[in-house]
């Protein structure tokens, strides 16, 4: 790896090149592009200090994209035009930024949800060298978002998702407006194995375990309603990748020590270090005894729940006896969670931690709801070892998101 240099000492040595490079990964595009680069390119000449590139990536476009990026290049000064052969906004946005001589890379997409009145404020921190990285943040209190009920719960649910399964520590993985310093780039690239939407969460997780500085700007957020995102392949596709990315990080596949050593700041010492604060890289302190508490509440309820829905099918039918199970040992696994789990007694915010046992509840609730309904569509009087083995695998998924939920609200109310 190559030792990282002061990103002034490159703004200031070389006052005639493009400090930024702002690139727009764009598949099919022709519609909005023009306007998108015109509105972004008198912006940027009106409000950014320094010289500036925009660099339109065409993912293998199959419309006339390609053919207005050339155009705008031709019209506009500072514009250029990369063309890839195959799709993927991971793909393209590694491949710019690897190709850029700027010393700070952004990117945002091509329809300008973000306002660009937070563009500055996302580089200045990469120009000065205070951060490495920096993101917009839709999900802060200051931020102020116009998009649909579906796609809000969606983001803040795959957010509690990265949080509890890779401990991020960041506010908002996916939204399209990020930048990064060159020379951090050039070394985290090269692991970011994903070519599509999880790309930002992966390189982001890999600079947080790097022990970089991330910086998060709250944003003005409008949706685009005619966006070409299919939202059921990008949550599978995020889960898969969530699932890789944890295997990789549990079994020491990545570099993390390396790359801690290379890029990451050195640990503050004397009376400003946090007792018993985790170091980058390392697990959240506490997050290894919560699991095994957790997992032996977890396996009592099970325990409890089985017994309770054994109990009853036989008189309130197999839906009416799993609701009942539910809801018993939901309000007893809240409880004991509280307790022996998170170390928190006392009747302090317990209203708030139960109603989030109450929502783990329903998401449980609609798991093995579903998985009782498709059985029970596949065979009309399934063997009753076949039910028990179906909502047990239902019970398993919704004990994960349960733990990521508790965890999330009570973690750091410890009394």
């Amino acid at each position: 790896m190559t030792a990282l240099g002061d990103p002034r000492a490159a703004v200031h040595a070389r006052p005639t090149a493009a400090v930024l490079d702002v690139v727009i990964p764009v598949y099919n595009e022709e519609a909005d592009l023009g306007p998108c680069v015109r509105r972004l390119h008198a912006h940027l000449s009106q409000h950014f200090p320094y010289p500036f590139q925009i660099t339109i990536a065409d993912n293998a476009s199959v419309d006339d994209t390609l053919k207005v990026a050339d155009g705008l290049a031709g019209e506009l000064p500072g514009v250029e035009v990369l063309h890839l052969d195959a799709k993927g906004r991971g793909r393209a946005l590694s491949v710019a930024w690897s190709a850029s001589s700027a010393p700070v890379l952004a990117y945002m997409d091509v329809d300008l949800s973000t306002d660009l009145a937070a563009l500055l404020p996302l580089v200045a921190p990469l120009i000065s060298g205070h951060s490495d990285l920096a993101i917009g943040t839709r999900l802060a209190r200051t931020s102020r978002v116009v998009r649909g009920a579906k796609r809000e719960v969606i983001s803040r649910a795959y957010n509690l998702l990265l949080r509890g399964a890779l401990a991020a520590r960041f506010s908002d993985a996916q939204c399209g407006f990020k930048a990064i310093r060159a020379d951090v780039a050039a070394e985290l690239l090269p692991l970011v194995r994903d070519t599509g939407w999880f790309f930002d969460t992966e390189l982001l997780v890999l600079a947080q375990r790097a022990g970089l500085r991330i910086h998060e700007v709250p944003v003005d957020w409008v949706d685009d309603p005619d966006s070409r995102v299919d939202i059921v392949a990008t949550a599978l596709a995020d889960l898969r990748g969530v699932g890789r990315l944890g295997r990789a990080l549990f079994t020491g596949a990545l570099p993390l020590a390396e790359l801690r050593a290379q890029l990451g700041r050195a640990p503050l010492t004397g009376p400003r270090v946090q007792p018993g604060a985790a170091l980058p890289g390392q697990l959240p302190v506490g997050l290894p005894r919560q699991l095994v508490r957790f997992a032996a509440v977890g396996v009592a309820s099970t325990l409890a729940y089985l017994l309770l829905f054994v109990a009853t099918r036989s008189l309130l039918g197999a839906q009416p006896a799993n609701l009942l199970a539910l809801l018993v040992t939901a309000v007893a696994n809240t409880a004991a969670n509280r307790r022996l789990t998170f170390g928190i007694s006392g009747r302090r915010h317990a209203g708030r931690h139960h109603a989030q046992g109450l929502l783990a509840f329903a998401l449980g609730l609609a798991l093995t709801s579903g998985a009782l309904a498709v059985l029970h569509a596949v065979s009309a009087v399934p063997a009753r070892p076949v039910e028990l083995a179906v909502l047990v695998a239902a019970n398993l998924t919704a004990t994960v998101l349960r733990f990521v939920l508790l965890r999330l609200g009570m973690h750091h109310r410890r009394t």
